[in-house]
């Protein structure tokens, strides 16, 4: 008597998941063409998580994701930053020198024995001096946010600059320090252990403030609004001139924030770094999803993007075979694809 094979139960379950899944994106974005770009730059990540870990190995695991969110929790906060001031359809191109200028300028009083807090504060005060002045530019002077913040850059450099061309290093006992040391989270085997920085940490509450003030309160719904049209917002009573310098603000502030981060997780300054920061975190916020013409965009697909540029690195040098120059040559390709269907989608929400 022959035993009758039946099929594994699971396994219809899981493609009655999947196809759940894949209808509900699809009437997501039938209903709402705008969160495709996101929705792209999720699978992107995905596929090249699921690559990385058929050519190389070792992709998905806990110390892969530690890293690779540890070494990046300032392009994330620069991500956000980037997001508040392109959804109003603006640029910043200032947040790499004031992440110099505020890094220097940190690490050198702290090393003239200011208070460790007070450092930290200074150093995100600096941030929303340099915003602050930015949105007065842009909104009351009528300075095109381009030449506005192009001018807060070279000004940031120059001052960083003036401050010190050597490298400024942190002492290893500084207190500053703690803030980019790492926690065991999870002992995982061997070397495979997810493990957090109060950095990251920082990164994570950014994005969850931002994703908050965007998505739930008055201010963000009238960066969205700014971004759709600057005209119609102001005639519905909006507050438009506070909020385009606000959005400025948080910018510089929160540059403030990823210069105390990434000066804590390396324990150096120097008036070179950042140089193309602004353009990584433009990078990642239009990869995430975030219309560069405004009024629509995702912190958390803006977080998307930032993972995806720092897996891309990731890989690269995983492969030992492809020179750290393609790097440059592959984001530029990727943001070019994003760009596209950005047009698409606007095209398609205007037909």
């Amino acid at each position: 008597m022959t035993a009758v094979q039946t099929p594994r139960a699971g396994a219809p379950a899981e493609a009655s998941a999947v196809s759940k899944l894949v209808a509900r994106v699809k009437r997501v974005v039938a209903s709402n063409p705008s969160v495709l770009p996101t929705v792209a730059a999720i699978v992107i990540f995905i596929s090249m998580v699921i690559y990385g870990e058929v050519a190389y190995g070792r992709i998905v695991q806990a110390n892969t994701l530690s890293n690779l969110l540890i070494n990046n929790a300032h392009l994330i906060i620069l991500a956000v930053a980037m997001t508040f001031v392109i959804l109003t359809g603006g640029i910043d191109l200032s947040v790499g020198s004031i992440i110099a200028l505020s890094s220097v300028a940190g690490v050198m009083l702290s090393n003239a024995g200011w208070d460790p807090l007070v450092v930290i504060v200074l150093m995100i005060v600096i941030g929303t001096v340099f915003g602050l002045a930015s949105g007065i530019l842009i909104q009351y002077f009528n300075v095109q946010p381009f030449i506005a913040t192009l001018a807060m850059m070279f000004l940031g450099r120059g001052l960083a600059a003036l401050l010190s061309t050597q490298p400024e290093r942190l002492p290893e006992d500084s207190p500053i320090r703690w803030l980019g040391e790492q926690f065991k989270v999870v002992d995982g085997e061997k070397v495979n252990d997810l493990v957090v920085t109060p950095g990251v940490v920082i990164a994570l509450l950014v994005v969850l403030a931002a994703f908050f003030v965007l998505h739930r309160t008055r201010t963000g719904r009238t960066v969205y609004a700014i971004g759709g049209s600057e005209s119609s917002s102001a005639l519905m009573g909006l507050a438009v001139p506070r909020t385009k310098v606000l959005v400025y603000v948080i910018s510089g502030t929160l540059s403030g924030v990823a210069a105390v981060v990434y000066t804590s997780r390396l324990g150096i300054a120097q008036n070179i770094t950042g140089i193309g920061w602004e353009l990584d975190a433009i990078a990642a916020t239009v990869i995430g999803g975030t219309l560069l013409t405004g009024g629509y965009g995702y912190v958390l697909g803006s977080v998307v993007g930032a993972l995806v540029l720092g897996l891309m690195n990731v890989l690269i040098t995983r492969d030992g075979g492809i020179p750290p120059e393609m790097t440059t040559i592959i984001t530029g390709g990727i943001l070019l694809v994003f760009v596209l269907l950005q047009r698409a989608v606007t095209s398609k929400r205007h037909t």
